[in-house]
């Protein structure tokens, strides 16, 4: 005969109505999710390929150019925490919706900017837009969602933006090939478009959602409460420093690429970034990851993968390269995964401040990667791109590190005030 105990958790599981796989919707809002991450990160990166040809016809030096990239990663930053305060008043799938309708309208407009000003502005307009995506879509899951599901629905979610980086920047690299750079980025508008359209069909209505205030203080006591959580803001600052080195290594690859020895034409560039769907696998398996290894040992192997590739990339062979490239997308998907996902379990009041902080401190690891990338670039090539990421690999190893230690020393104290406790 089934325990008392065991009788409860069947009931437990039975009177939760949040989807799980194998439900009904779940696999609706997996896709919808999906394909909301694609439109996303194809339009959020849609210039990062196109930068040398974004160069040439304005005259523009890598670090003036790669403002097309950090201006919308900026932007996204500095929105995403009051765009997550929206998003608790009038509803997650509301906004994610309206971020994607006015991001895919801006990134209609984007190809026909008159020059790099211009670019530059529309794109931080876009990257605003996006604001409303991601903190929603995290929040989103962390409600709708199983717990012990949730880490493999949020890998699907990154799986998605990895597939949309890849996607936006191969479309842009062989339509800038056969027809300009303009014509690349009208193509990615276009897709996005495609993504926004089957993402309102399918994603369902939200079942556990309960609108919240847009009270200024409470918003401020919340952010306050997760910033003073030590582990939420080693998650923030991991978070931050993984995009660094992501933003600062896809950033200049493609002036690295396009010059000798390489000497590698647009298209042929553009492509080299279907090393993304090494990032869909890496996060999609993060669960497992954790499972096997924990939530700190997954990060361990994130970084020892991530930093293997940045030294490998350093080679004058194109196949080491490549290779270098795919350990460190690998290392930074399967990372990201792991803190983002450790985010929503962390926090359990305001989610969506806590995972809008979260996105903001990784959109500006992703604004200072690319800036601070191609200015190491300019100063000391792929070495001093490979210097700077090799750095930020480094402050994931220690504040990793110190959260072990203080993980030990915690459960060191809690030992011995039960000793107490029981000698009493």
């Amino acid at each position: 005969m089934p325990s008392a105990s065991t009788k409860a958790a069947a009931t437990s599981t039975a009177a939760d109505t949040r989807l799980s796989p194998g439900a009904p919707g779940y696999r609706r809002m997996s896709f919808a999710l999906f394909a909301a991450g694609l439109a996303a990160f194809a339009l959020l990166y849609s210039t990062q390929a196109l930068l040398p040809a974004i160069s040439a016809e304005f005259g523009a030096t890598a670090s003036a150019a790669s403002w097309t990239v950090s201006a919308a990663t900026g932007a996204l930053a500095l929105l995403v925490l009051p765009m997550s305060a929206l998003s608790e008043r009038f509803g997650r799938r509301t906004l994610m919706t309206a971020s994607l309708v006015v991001a895919v309208a801006v990134g209609l407009l984007v190809p026909f900017a008159p020059n790099l000003e211009w670019l530059v502005a529309l794109r931080a307009v876009q990257g605003a837009a996006l604001a409303g995506l991601p903190a929603s879509a995290m929040a989103f899951l962390a409600e709708e969602v199983r717990p012990k599901a949730l880490i493999a629905a949020i890998g699907l979610f990154v799986a998605g933006n990895s597939i949309g980086g890849m996607s936006g920047r191969i479309v842009t690299g062989w339509a800038a090939q056969m027809w300009g750079w303009r014509a690349g980025l009208l193509a990615v508008g276009l897709m996005a478009a495609v993504c926004a359209v089957v993402f309102r069909l399918l994603i369902p209505r939200a079942r556990h959602f309960t609108p919240g205030s847009l009270d200024p203080r409470a918003l401020a006591g919340t952010v306050r409460t997760h910033l003073s959580d030590p582990l939420l803001m080693r998650l923030y600052a991991i978070g931050a420093l993984f995009m660094t080195v992501f933003g600062a290594v896809y950033t200049v690859i493609g002036y690295r690429l396009a010059e000798a020895p390489f000497s590698l034409p647009q298209g042929v560039i553009g492509s080299i970034f279907l090393i993304y769907l090494v990032g869909t696998v890496s996060s999609a398996a993060a669960g497992k990851l954790v499972a096997h290894t924990g939530r700190r040992g997954a990060l361990y192997l994130a970084v020892g993968t991530t930093a293997a590739g940045l030294l490998l990339s350093l080679s004058a062979t194109l196949g080491a390269v490549l290779l270098g490239l795919v350990l460190i997308t690998a290392g930074f998907f399967a990372g990201h995964a792991v803190a983002s996902s450790s985010v929503s379990r962390t926090a359990k009041t305001g989610r969506a401040q806590a995972s809008a902080l979260y996105q903001s401190a990784y959109y500006v690891g992703s604004s200072a990667g690319g800036t601070l990338g191609a200015i190491a670039f300019h100063a000391g090539g792929w070495s001093g791109t490979v210097l700077l990421g090799l750095v930020a690999v480094l402050g994931v190893v220690s504040i990793t590190l110190y959260g072990s230690h203080s993980a030990r020393v915690s459960a060191r104290a809690e030992a011995n005030r039960f000793q107490v406790r029981t000698a009493a």
